[in-house]
This record gives C-alpha cells, sequence and structure tokens, in this order.
C-alpha cells in the first residue's frame, strides 16, 4: 500500500448525507407515476410540505421483535402524525411471508395510493409488489431489497457495506499505528447478506490501514445470542484491542459479558444507533466508545417519499423532476464528541 493512496471509503462515511443512484432521478419510467404538478427547476423554496390530496398509504413490516424494528415503525407513524394529507394504514407487524404478502393483496384490493414495504424476505415479497405497481399503486421499497427492478418505485436503503467501512474506519483512526492490534469482530446472522455486506466493508477498511480481524463469532442479532458468542469469544481471546459488535441489540448482551469476564483492556465500536448505546457512550463509563448510525428512519423516509410520488411532487433541493429511484443513507460514527446530536432521534433497544 502506497502512501500516496487514496481512502475514498472515510470520504464516502463522513461527507455523505445520503446516496443518490446516478440516472436515477428519471422519473415515469415506471408506468404508475403520476402527472407532475409541475416543471422541473430548483426547488429549494418548496411547497412539499403544504397539504395537498389526502393519499392513502399502505405500511407493511415485520415483527418488533428487536428495538430497531420497532423504532422503523414507530418513526413512519411519526410521519403520519406530521401530515394532514396523509392517512397511514399500519399493517400488523410479522414475520410471517404468507400474512404480509396477504396484507399487500389487501392494500391492493382496497386502493391504496401507495404502498410502503420493508419485506421480511425480499425475494418472496417481490411477486406482489410486482402486482402492486401493475395495478397502478407506487410501492416505496425499504430496507430489504425485491430482486426486480420494476417492484418498486423508490427504494430506500441503509448502507450495510458502509457501517463497516466507518467502523473499520474509526477503528483505524485510534489504533492504525498499532499494526499487530488484535481486532474482534461479534457478527450477526452470518446467512443475511446484510451481514456479510457489513463484515467486506469491515474489512475492507481494516486493509486500508494494515490491520485486519483476529477473531470473529457471529451471533443472531439477540440479547441471549450476543452474551453467549461474546463470552466465546473473550474465551478465546485473552487479549484484545478492539471489538466491532454489528448489532446494538445484541450488544446489550456483549456488554454483560463483559462485564462479567471482568475486561477492560480494549474499546467496542456498537452498530446500528440505539439510544442506550449512545447513552453509555456518553457516560463515559463503559468500553463501549461508539456506535454506527444504521437508520431506523428509512421507513419514515418511505412514507415522506410515497406521500411525493403520490401527489406528483419532487424531492425539494433537487433540480430533477421527480423522486429518486433509488437512496442509500449514510453511515455515521456516534462518539462522545457528536451524541448530543443523534442521542434524541435514537430508538430505545
Amino acid at each position: 500500500m502506497t502512501a500516496a493512496r487514496q481512502r475514498p471509503f472515510r470520504r464516502m462515511t463522513f461527507t455523505a448525507a445520503a446516496l443518490v443512484s446516478a440516472g436515477a432521478l428519471v422519473a415515469g419510467c415506471t408506468g404508475n407515476e403520476p402527472e407532475s404538478s409541475g416543471g422541473g427547476g430548483n426547488n429549494a423554496a418548496s411547497d412539499n410540505d403544504e397539504s395537498g390530496e389526502t393519499v392513502r398509504i399502505g405500511f407493511s413490516a415485520p415483527a418488533a421483535d428487536h428495538g430497531w424494528m420497532a423504532g422503523i415503525t414507530e418513526a413512519a407513524r411519526a410521519v403520519d402524525e406530521e401530515y394532514d394529507d396523509v392517512e397511514l394504514i399500519v399493517a400488523e407487524g410479522t414475520n410471517d411471508v404468507s400474512a404480509q404478502i396477504a396484507q399487500v393483496e389487501t392494500f391492493i384490493n382496497d386502493g391504496v395510493d401507495a404502498i410502503v414495504l420493508l419485506p421480511f424476505d425480499g425475494d418472496a415479497l417481490t411477486p406482489v409488489a410486482l402486482e402492486a405497481m401493475e395495478a397502478g399503486i407506487p410501492v416505496i421499497n425499504v430496507d430489504r431489497e425485491f430482486n426486480s427492478p420494476f417492484a418498486a418505485r423508490a427504494t430506500i436503503l441503509g448502507d450495510n457495506y458502509g457501517m463497516g467501512v466507518s467502523a473499520g474506519t474509526y477503528i483505524c483512526e485510534q489504533l492504525g499505528d498499532q499494526p499487530d492490534a488484535v481486532i474482534a469482530e461479534i457478527a450477526g446472522i452470518d446467512s443475511l447478506p446484510l451481514t456479510q455486506d457489513r463484515s467486506q466493508g469491515f474489512s475492507d477498511a481494516l486493509a486500508d490501514c494494515g490491520l485486519e480481524v483476529s477473531n470473529r463469532v457471529a451471533a443472531e442479532f439477540t440479547v441471549e445470542s450476543g452474551e453467549s458468542e461474546a463470552a466465546n469469544l473473550l474465551q478465546a481471546a485473552p487479549q484484545i484491542d478492539a471489538i466491532w459488535n454489528h448489532d446494538d441489540d445484541q450488544g446489550v448482551g456483549v456488554l454483560a459479558a463483559i462485564e462479567n469476564a471482568g475486561r477492560d483492556e480494549f474499546f467496542m465500536v456498537g452498530g446500528a444507533g440505539s439510544a442506550n448505546a449512545m447513552r453509555a457512550i456518553q457516560e463515559g463509563d463503559s468500553v463501549l466508545q461508539a456506535t454506527v448510525i444504521y437508520p431506523h428512519t428509512q421507513a419514515a423516509d418511505g412514507v415522506r417519499l410515497a406521500r411525493l410520488v403520490a401527489q406528483g411532487k419532487s424531492v425539494a433541493d433537487l433540480n430533477s423532476q421527480g423522486v429518486p429511484r433509488t437512496i442509500v443513507l449514510n453511515a455515521p460514527v456516534v462518539t462522545a464528541d457528536n451524541v448530543d446530536d443523534f442521542i434524541d432521534a435514537a430508538f430505545e433497544s
């Protein structure tokens, strides 16, 4: 690695507020875009928040059996309360694919104006999303992607790879002058693409400063699995310099295992950005030194986009007409220096 090598990962992680895919600003290609209510031009002085024609938006997401997922639905409901021209119809959260398909079919039969869908399984929900689109109902796909570009009018995503990049970049900044540093990783469910993306981003960022993961275990995004897998990790690694834990919910168990083991020679970086993790960072008496945001506001943004699409509006501050086809949200690192900027909007684990 030469000194002249550029560091695109760091620039991406810490300066981008949102990544909008190039070429994705072309509206109307799905065949169910409402006619535009105005011309192009800069929408900086936007009237998007002014009340318009009431739109009925169906919302479906998995069961709130995890702090982040509960935060997803709570944030979506909060948007409904902000607008008097939005009627949000929230289906009961479910991890049953057949039940979620039935929910979307009900939305289609009821003739809603748009659907915001965080699928339990993106592949399995693709056919019914296509059915909605073919019925002229725009679908906003959240977090877990469909396997067809025709299944959604717009897709809004967290940046799983970017989470790993952010965590690795932060650890590099702390330990980059220690080439023999021992780095540990407590991943989520290894079979999930999101976990694989997070781990790949982490590995790539560490490699950029000459570090690598020395010890790795995979948990299941739960408190119990976090505690048991962290206990295994700590037993296998008598010396650690830094740990990245992919998920703050499972991090509750990870921190319990660390306390039980009486270990404090390392610092830890969390993932997702829960309020309890941020409180620990604020208090400064824990090995938890930072956490990487994975926005629980994705569905809330999805509801806002659904409203704009259904009312034929554009996104403020963009010159292009319509709503972007794909938006990937940033994955910033929260530390003691900036935690006050994030904690009020954090979800509870």
